[in-house]
């Protein structure tokens, strides 16, 4: 009973925390659960006039028909390549970053930096799709550079193999200083009477970042890195649609453009949905992979 009563007293003084959290629970039925219902479209052949209950069902047909589709397997490889390349860049150059400013001596001129290449995170990519847009263009200011010194100018947005490098570096430029944010506060946490002691060995600051500094970091480095897994099939929406066009649809198509063009523009609905729930079963085995990598190699715990 004296067990009963803590409990009840507990959950009386927790009570204005649950309320508190109530709306955002709410929310968050209503627009992330709610809407998984619509996934029973991939097993129908949907119908708009008759609605989710009352289209015919047709089990795992469009699924099948994803993986002899066409265009199905280079959309999936255009979306591992891009998306691999962006972790890898997005991964190893906040690190190279993060040492060079930490070794800055001038308080100022280091918070400065750090804001300048913070700011790009926060543009959105319609705004930097329109920036880029103009000056890739043949017109734009990066070609006539290019001519100016005796160069050919480069199709960056209409030729496959120029889009990808374009729409890696774009992202990379836009997201590293964010990035960058975590490995400089992983490197706060460092004990300086250990630079202390190796520089009184006659270490240099090359083997100090080799041999305290980089060691010190790997915990992090291994938890960003496996974490980063579960986005191996996102490789960028917003990114890819405001810069891509039909003549780099085969190499910069990825599995959220071709679901957005299938689904909405063609109207097949139902094989949308069969490729973006491929899509999301495969992002929750890596999810659930990267979280246990996390654990095991990094010590990381969701609670």
């Amino acid at each position: 009973m004296r067990g009963k009563g803590k409990s009840g007293m507990r959950l009386t003084r927790q009570l204005p925390l649950h309320l508190l959290i109530l709306p955002s629970v709410i929310c968050l039925l209503v627009f992330n659960y709610l809407p998984m219902t619509g996934l029973l479209m991939a097993f129908q052949d949907y119908k708009p006039r008759l609605g989710i209950w009352h289209s015919p069902w047709v089990g795992l047909k469009h699924l099948e028909y994803m993986f002899t589709y066409p265009d199905s397997t280079q959309v999936i490889w255009n979306t591992f390549l891009i998306a691999s390349f962006k972790i890898a860049a997005n991964t190893v150059i906040p690190i190279m970053f993060a040492l060079l400013l930490n070794e800055v001596r001038k308080l100022v001129f280091k918070r400065f930096v750090q804001t300048l290449v913070y700011l790009p995170h926060f543009l959105s990519w319609v705004i930097l799709g329109g920036i880029l847009t103009d000056i890739l263009s043949n017109k734009g200011i990066v070609n006539q550079m290019l001519s100016g010194v005796g160069l050919e100018p480069i199709f960056f947005l209409g030729d496959g193999t120029w889009f990808r490098f374009t729409v890696i570096v774009s992202d990379v430029w836009k997201e590293f200083g964010f990035s960058t944010i975590i490995y400089l506060a992983a490197l706060t946490g460092i004990n300086l009477s250990l630079y202390e002691a190796a520089e009184i060995d006659g270490a240099g600051r090359f083997k100090q970042t080799l041999h305290i500094t980089l060691p010190a970091i790997v915990p992090v480095i291994l938890v960003v890195g496996t974490l980063s897994l579960g986005n191996i099939l996102n490789a960028g929406f917003d990114q890819i649609f405001n810069l891509y066009n039909p003549l780099v649809y085969h190499e910069g198509d990825i599995i959220d453009t071709f679901v957005y063009r299938v689904g909405l523009m063609s109207g097949s609905f139902s094989f949308a949905t069969a490729v973006g729930l491929f899509k999301s079963a495969v992002s929750f085995v890596l999810i659930v992979t990267a979280y246990r990598l996390a654990y095991r190699f990094g010590n990381y715990r969701i609670f």
